[in-house]
């Protein structure tokens, strides 16, 4: 996502010297946007392979988790990693959840959605669909971490969808139709249906994949 932040006075907000503040001031003093792309991805796979040989598939997820993994895959990259935002974020028009806001949420995310959500292991696939959307939509809605949000949001559906005996999920689609992901993010504020139409699209491709 292309985001606009609101970072005065915040040491979050800082760029690279010499990045043309296109790259965020980092420990490892890449200036280069598609260096830093390919360094968080290659990042991102490697804590990918761990997690998927931690997490076992009737282990309850919580938000301390999350934090962990982000703290994990970017730690080496920037200072704040693992720690919760303190700047604003959106898109366009649209905001996420205030900064200030993002400690009770995530709390809250804990208690009403990954306590009654997660473990996947006992879900039929239409059950499946629906916890993976709605753990989605109020992730990304509260967008926690400075950094990371949308990739760390996918690796939690692929945790949920392998513990319930699915194959990795292949996000293709959703790159392929931003527009529709965004509106289903931004619907998702009091009808999830879009979303759950989306991991549906997402789970059918992921199992024909697999079976291919």
């Amino acid at each position: 996502m292309s985001d606009r932040y609101d970072t005065t006075g915040n040491p979050e907000g800082q760029f690279q010297p010499d990045s043309n503040n296109e790259v965020l001031l980092n420990k490892l003093g890449i200036t280069s946007s598609s260096e830093m792309d390919d360094t968080e991805l290659d990042l991102l796979a490697q804590l990918t392979d761990a997690v998927l040989n931690e997490v076992s598939e009737d282990q309850q997820l919580y938000s301390k988790d999350l934090s962990e993994w982000h703290r994990r895959w970017l730690g080496n990259v920037y200072e704040w990693a693992g720690q919760y935002r303190s700047v604003n974020m959106g898109k366009d028009a649209f905001q996420f959840a205030a900064a200030h806001l993002i400690p009770k949420l995530m709390e809250d995310f804990d208690s009403k959605y990954l306590k009654l959500l997660t473990p996947c292991n006992e879900m039929d696939e239409e059950r499946l669909i629906e916890a993976l959307a709605i753990i989605h939509i109020e992730y990304i809605l509260i967008h926690p971490f400075r950094e990371g949000n949308g990739r760390l949001s996918r690796l939690i559906a692929i945790v949920m969808a392998l513990q319930a005996g699915q194959p990795i999920l292949d996000f293709t689609y959703f790159d392929e139709n931003k527009n529709d992901y965004f509106t289903a993010i931004q619907a998702g504020l009091d009808n999830n249906a879009p979303m759950k139409e989306m991991f549906r699209q997402v789970l059918r491709a992921s199992q024909q994949n697999a079976g291919a």
